[in-house]
């Protein structure tokens, strides 16, 4: 974004109070994530992370079960979970939870949709790339928290590891250099 020029940096200051009032909240209109990040922080309260990360959590919990007539559905499904995950990021920044919650969308996967990752062949290879890239992702998100976070994230990321390298992902997963255990 570029700088304003001096001059008119100066003058917006100069302006009356209820004109920059007025231009703030007619610049801020214009951007619904600033819109709903001011939302978030000014108007929800203290308990609004827990009650959106519940929220997700269902959204999470829910879409993946069931019968999926193709791997391509499921991968479809898939991708627009983790874009409602990493939307909440970026209106809370909640990075923890947008680890765990990514973590658990992986793991229902393996659970609940055993048969579309238990062979490697043409229709599942790109649902088990997108599980084998999103694991290593998750891995990469969790390195970057604090180190308290680490010992809570630890059996749910081994679980996942476990689970990725029991499925038809594995070569994948070795091809991306994934650990066996975090």
């Amino acid at each position: 974004m570029p700088a304003l020029p001096p001059d008119l940096r100066k003058a917006l200051f100069n302006l009356p109070q209820r004109e920059k009032d007025q231009l703030l909240a007619r610049l801020v209109a214009q951007d619904s994530v600033l819109t709903e990040q001011l939302s978030y922080r000014l108007l929800e309260g203290p308990d609004a992370l827990e009650e959106r990360r519940h929220r997700l959590r269902q959204q999470v919990d829910d879409p993946v079960r069931g019968y999926h007539q193709t791997p391509n559905d499921l991968l479809v499904i898939l991708r627009q979970l983790q874009a409602r995950l990493a939307y909440h990021t970026k209106i809370t920044g909640d990075t923890y939870g947008e680890v765990e919650l990514s973590i658990r969308l992986l793991l229902n996967v393996f659970a609940h949709q055993p048969e579309s990752v238990a062979r490697l062949h043409g229709p599942t290879q790109p649902l088990l790339q997108h599980l084998a890239r999103r694991t290593q992702d998750v891995l990469k998100q969790a390195q970057k928290l604090h180190e308290d976070y680490h010992l809570e994230l630890a059996d749910s990321l081994n679980q996942l590891l476990k689970q990725l390298y029991q499925s038809a992902a594995a070569p994948l997963a070795r091809e991306l250099g994934l650990p066996v255990e975090w």
